[in-house]
């Protein structure tokens, strides 16, 4: 993508970019909706930050490959402790955001709207 001078910036920044589902491009080709980062002054790497749906996806992937299984095996307190991350991390503000969480736990909407409710009553 660049010189060897930028390895070590683009090495450092790479599992990030992983972590929110991004893309990692020259800055050359960068868009106008893409993140273009600098070091030294220099442009580096254009990241292309993904839509807000496929980063559900993204992390709802991650959250099974961290634990080892599908999320739809875990046990209730378990797919609550789920529910309550993805909770933090804006997951119920994506379109369709409540029923994507559902399908991956294998529980209903409403079962996903208690464990919600659940949490702002304690």
């Amino acid at each position: 993508m660049t010189g060897n001078a930028d390895e070590p910036f683009i090495t450092a920044v790479k599992p990030l970019v992983d972590a929110m589902g991004g893309e990692m491009l020259p800055p050359d080709e960068a868009g106008a909706d893409d993140v273009v980062l600098a070091w030294e002054g220099v442009d580096v790497v254009a990241v292309r930050l993904p839509q807000l749906a496929d980063s559900l996806d993204h992390i709802l992937a991650a959250m099974e490959r961290k634990r080892g299984r599908p999320l739809a095996d875990l046990d209730r307190k378990a797919k609550q402790e789920v529910v309550r991350m993805l909770e933090a991390r804006g997951a119920f503000s994506v379109r369709h955001g409540v029923e994507t969480v559902a399908s991956a736990l294998g529980v209903s909407r409403f079962t996903v709207y208690n464990y919600l409710n659940r949490d702002k009553e304690s």
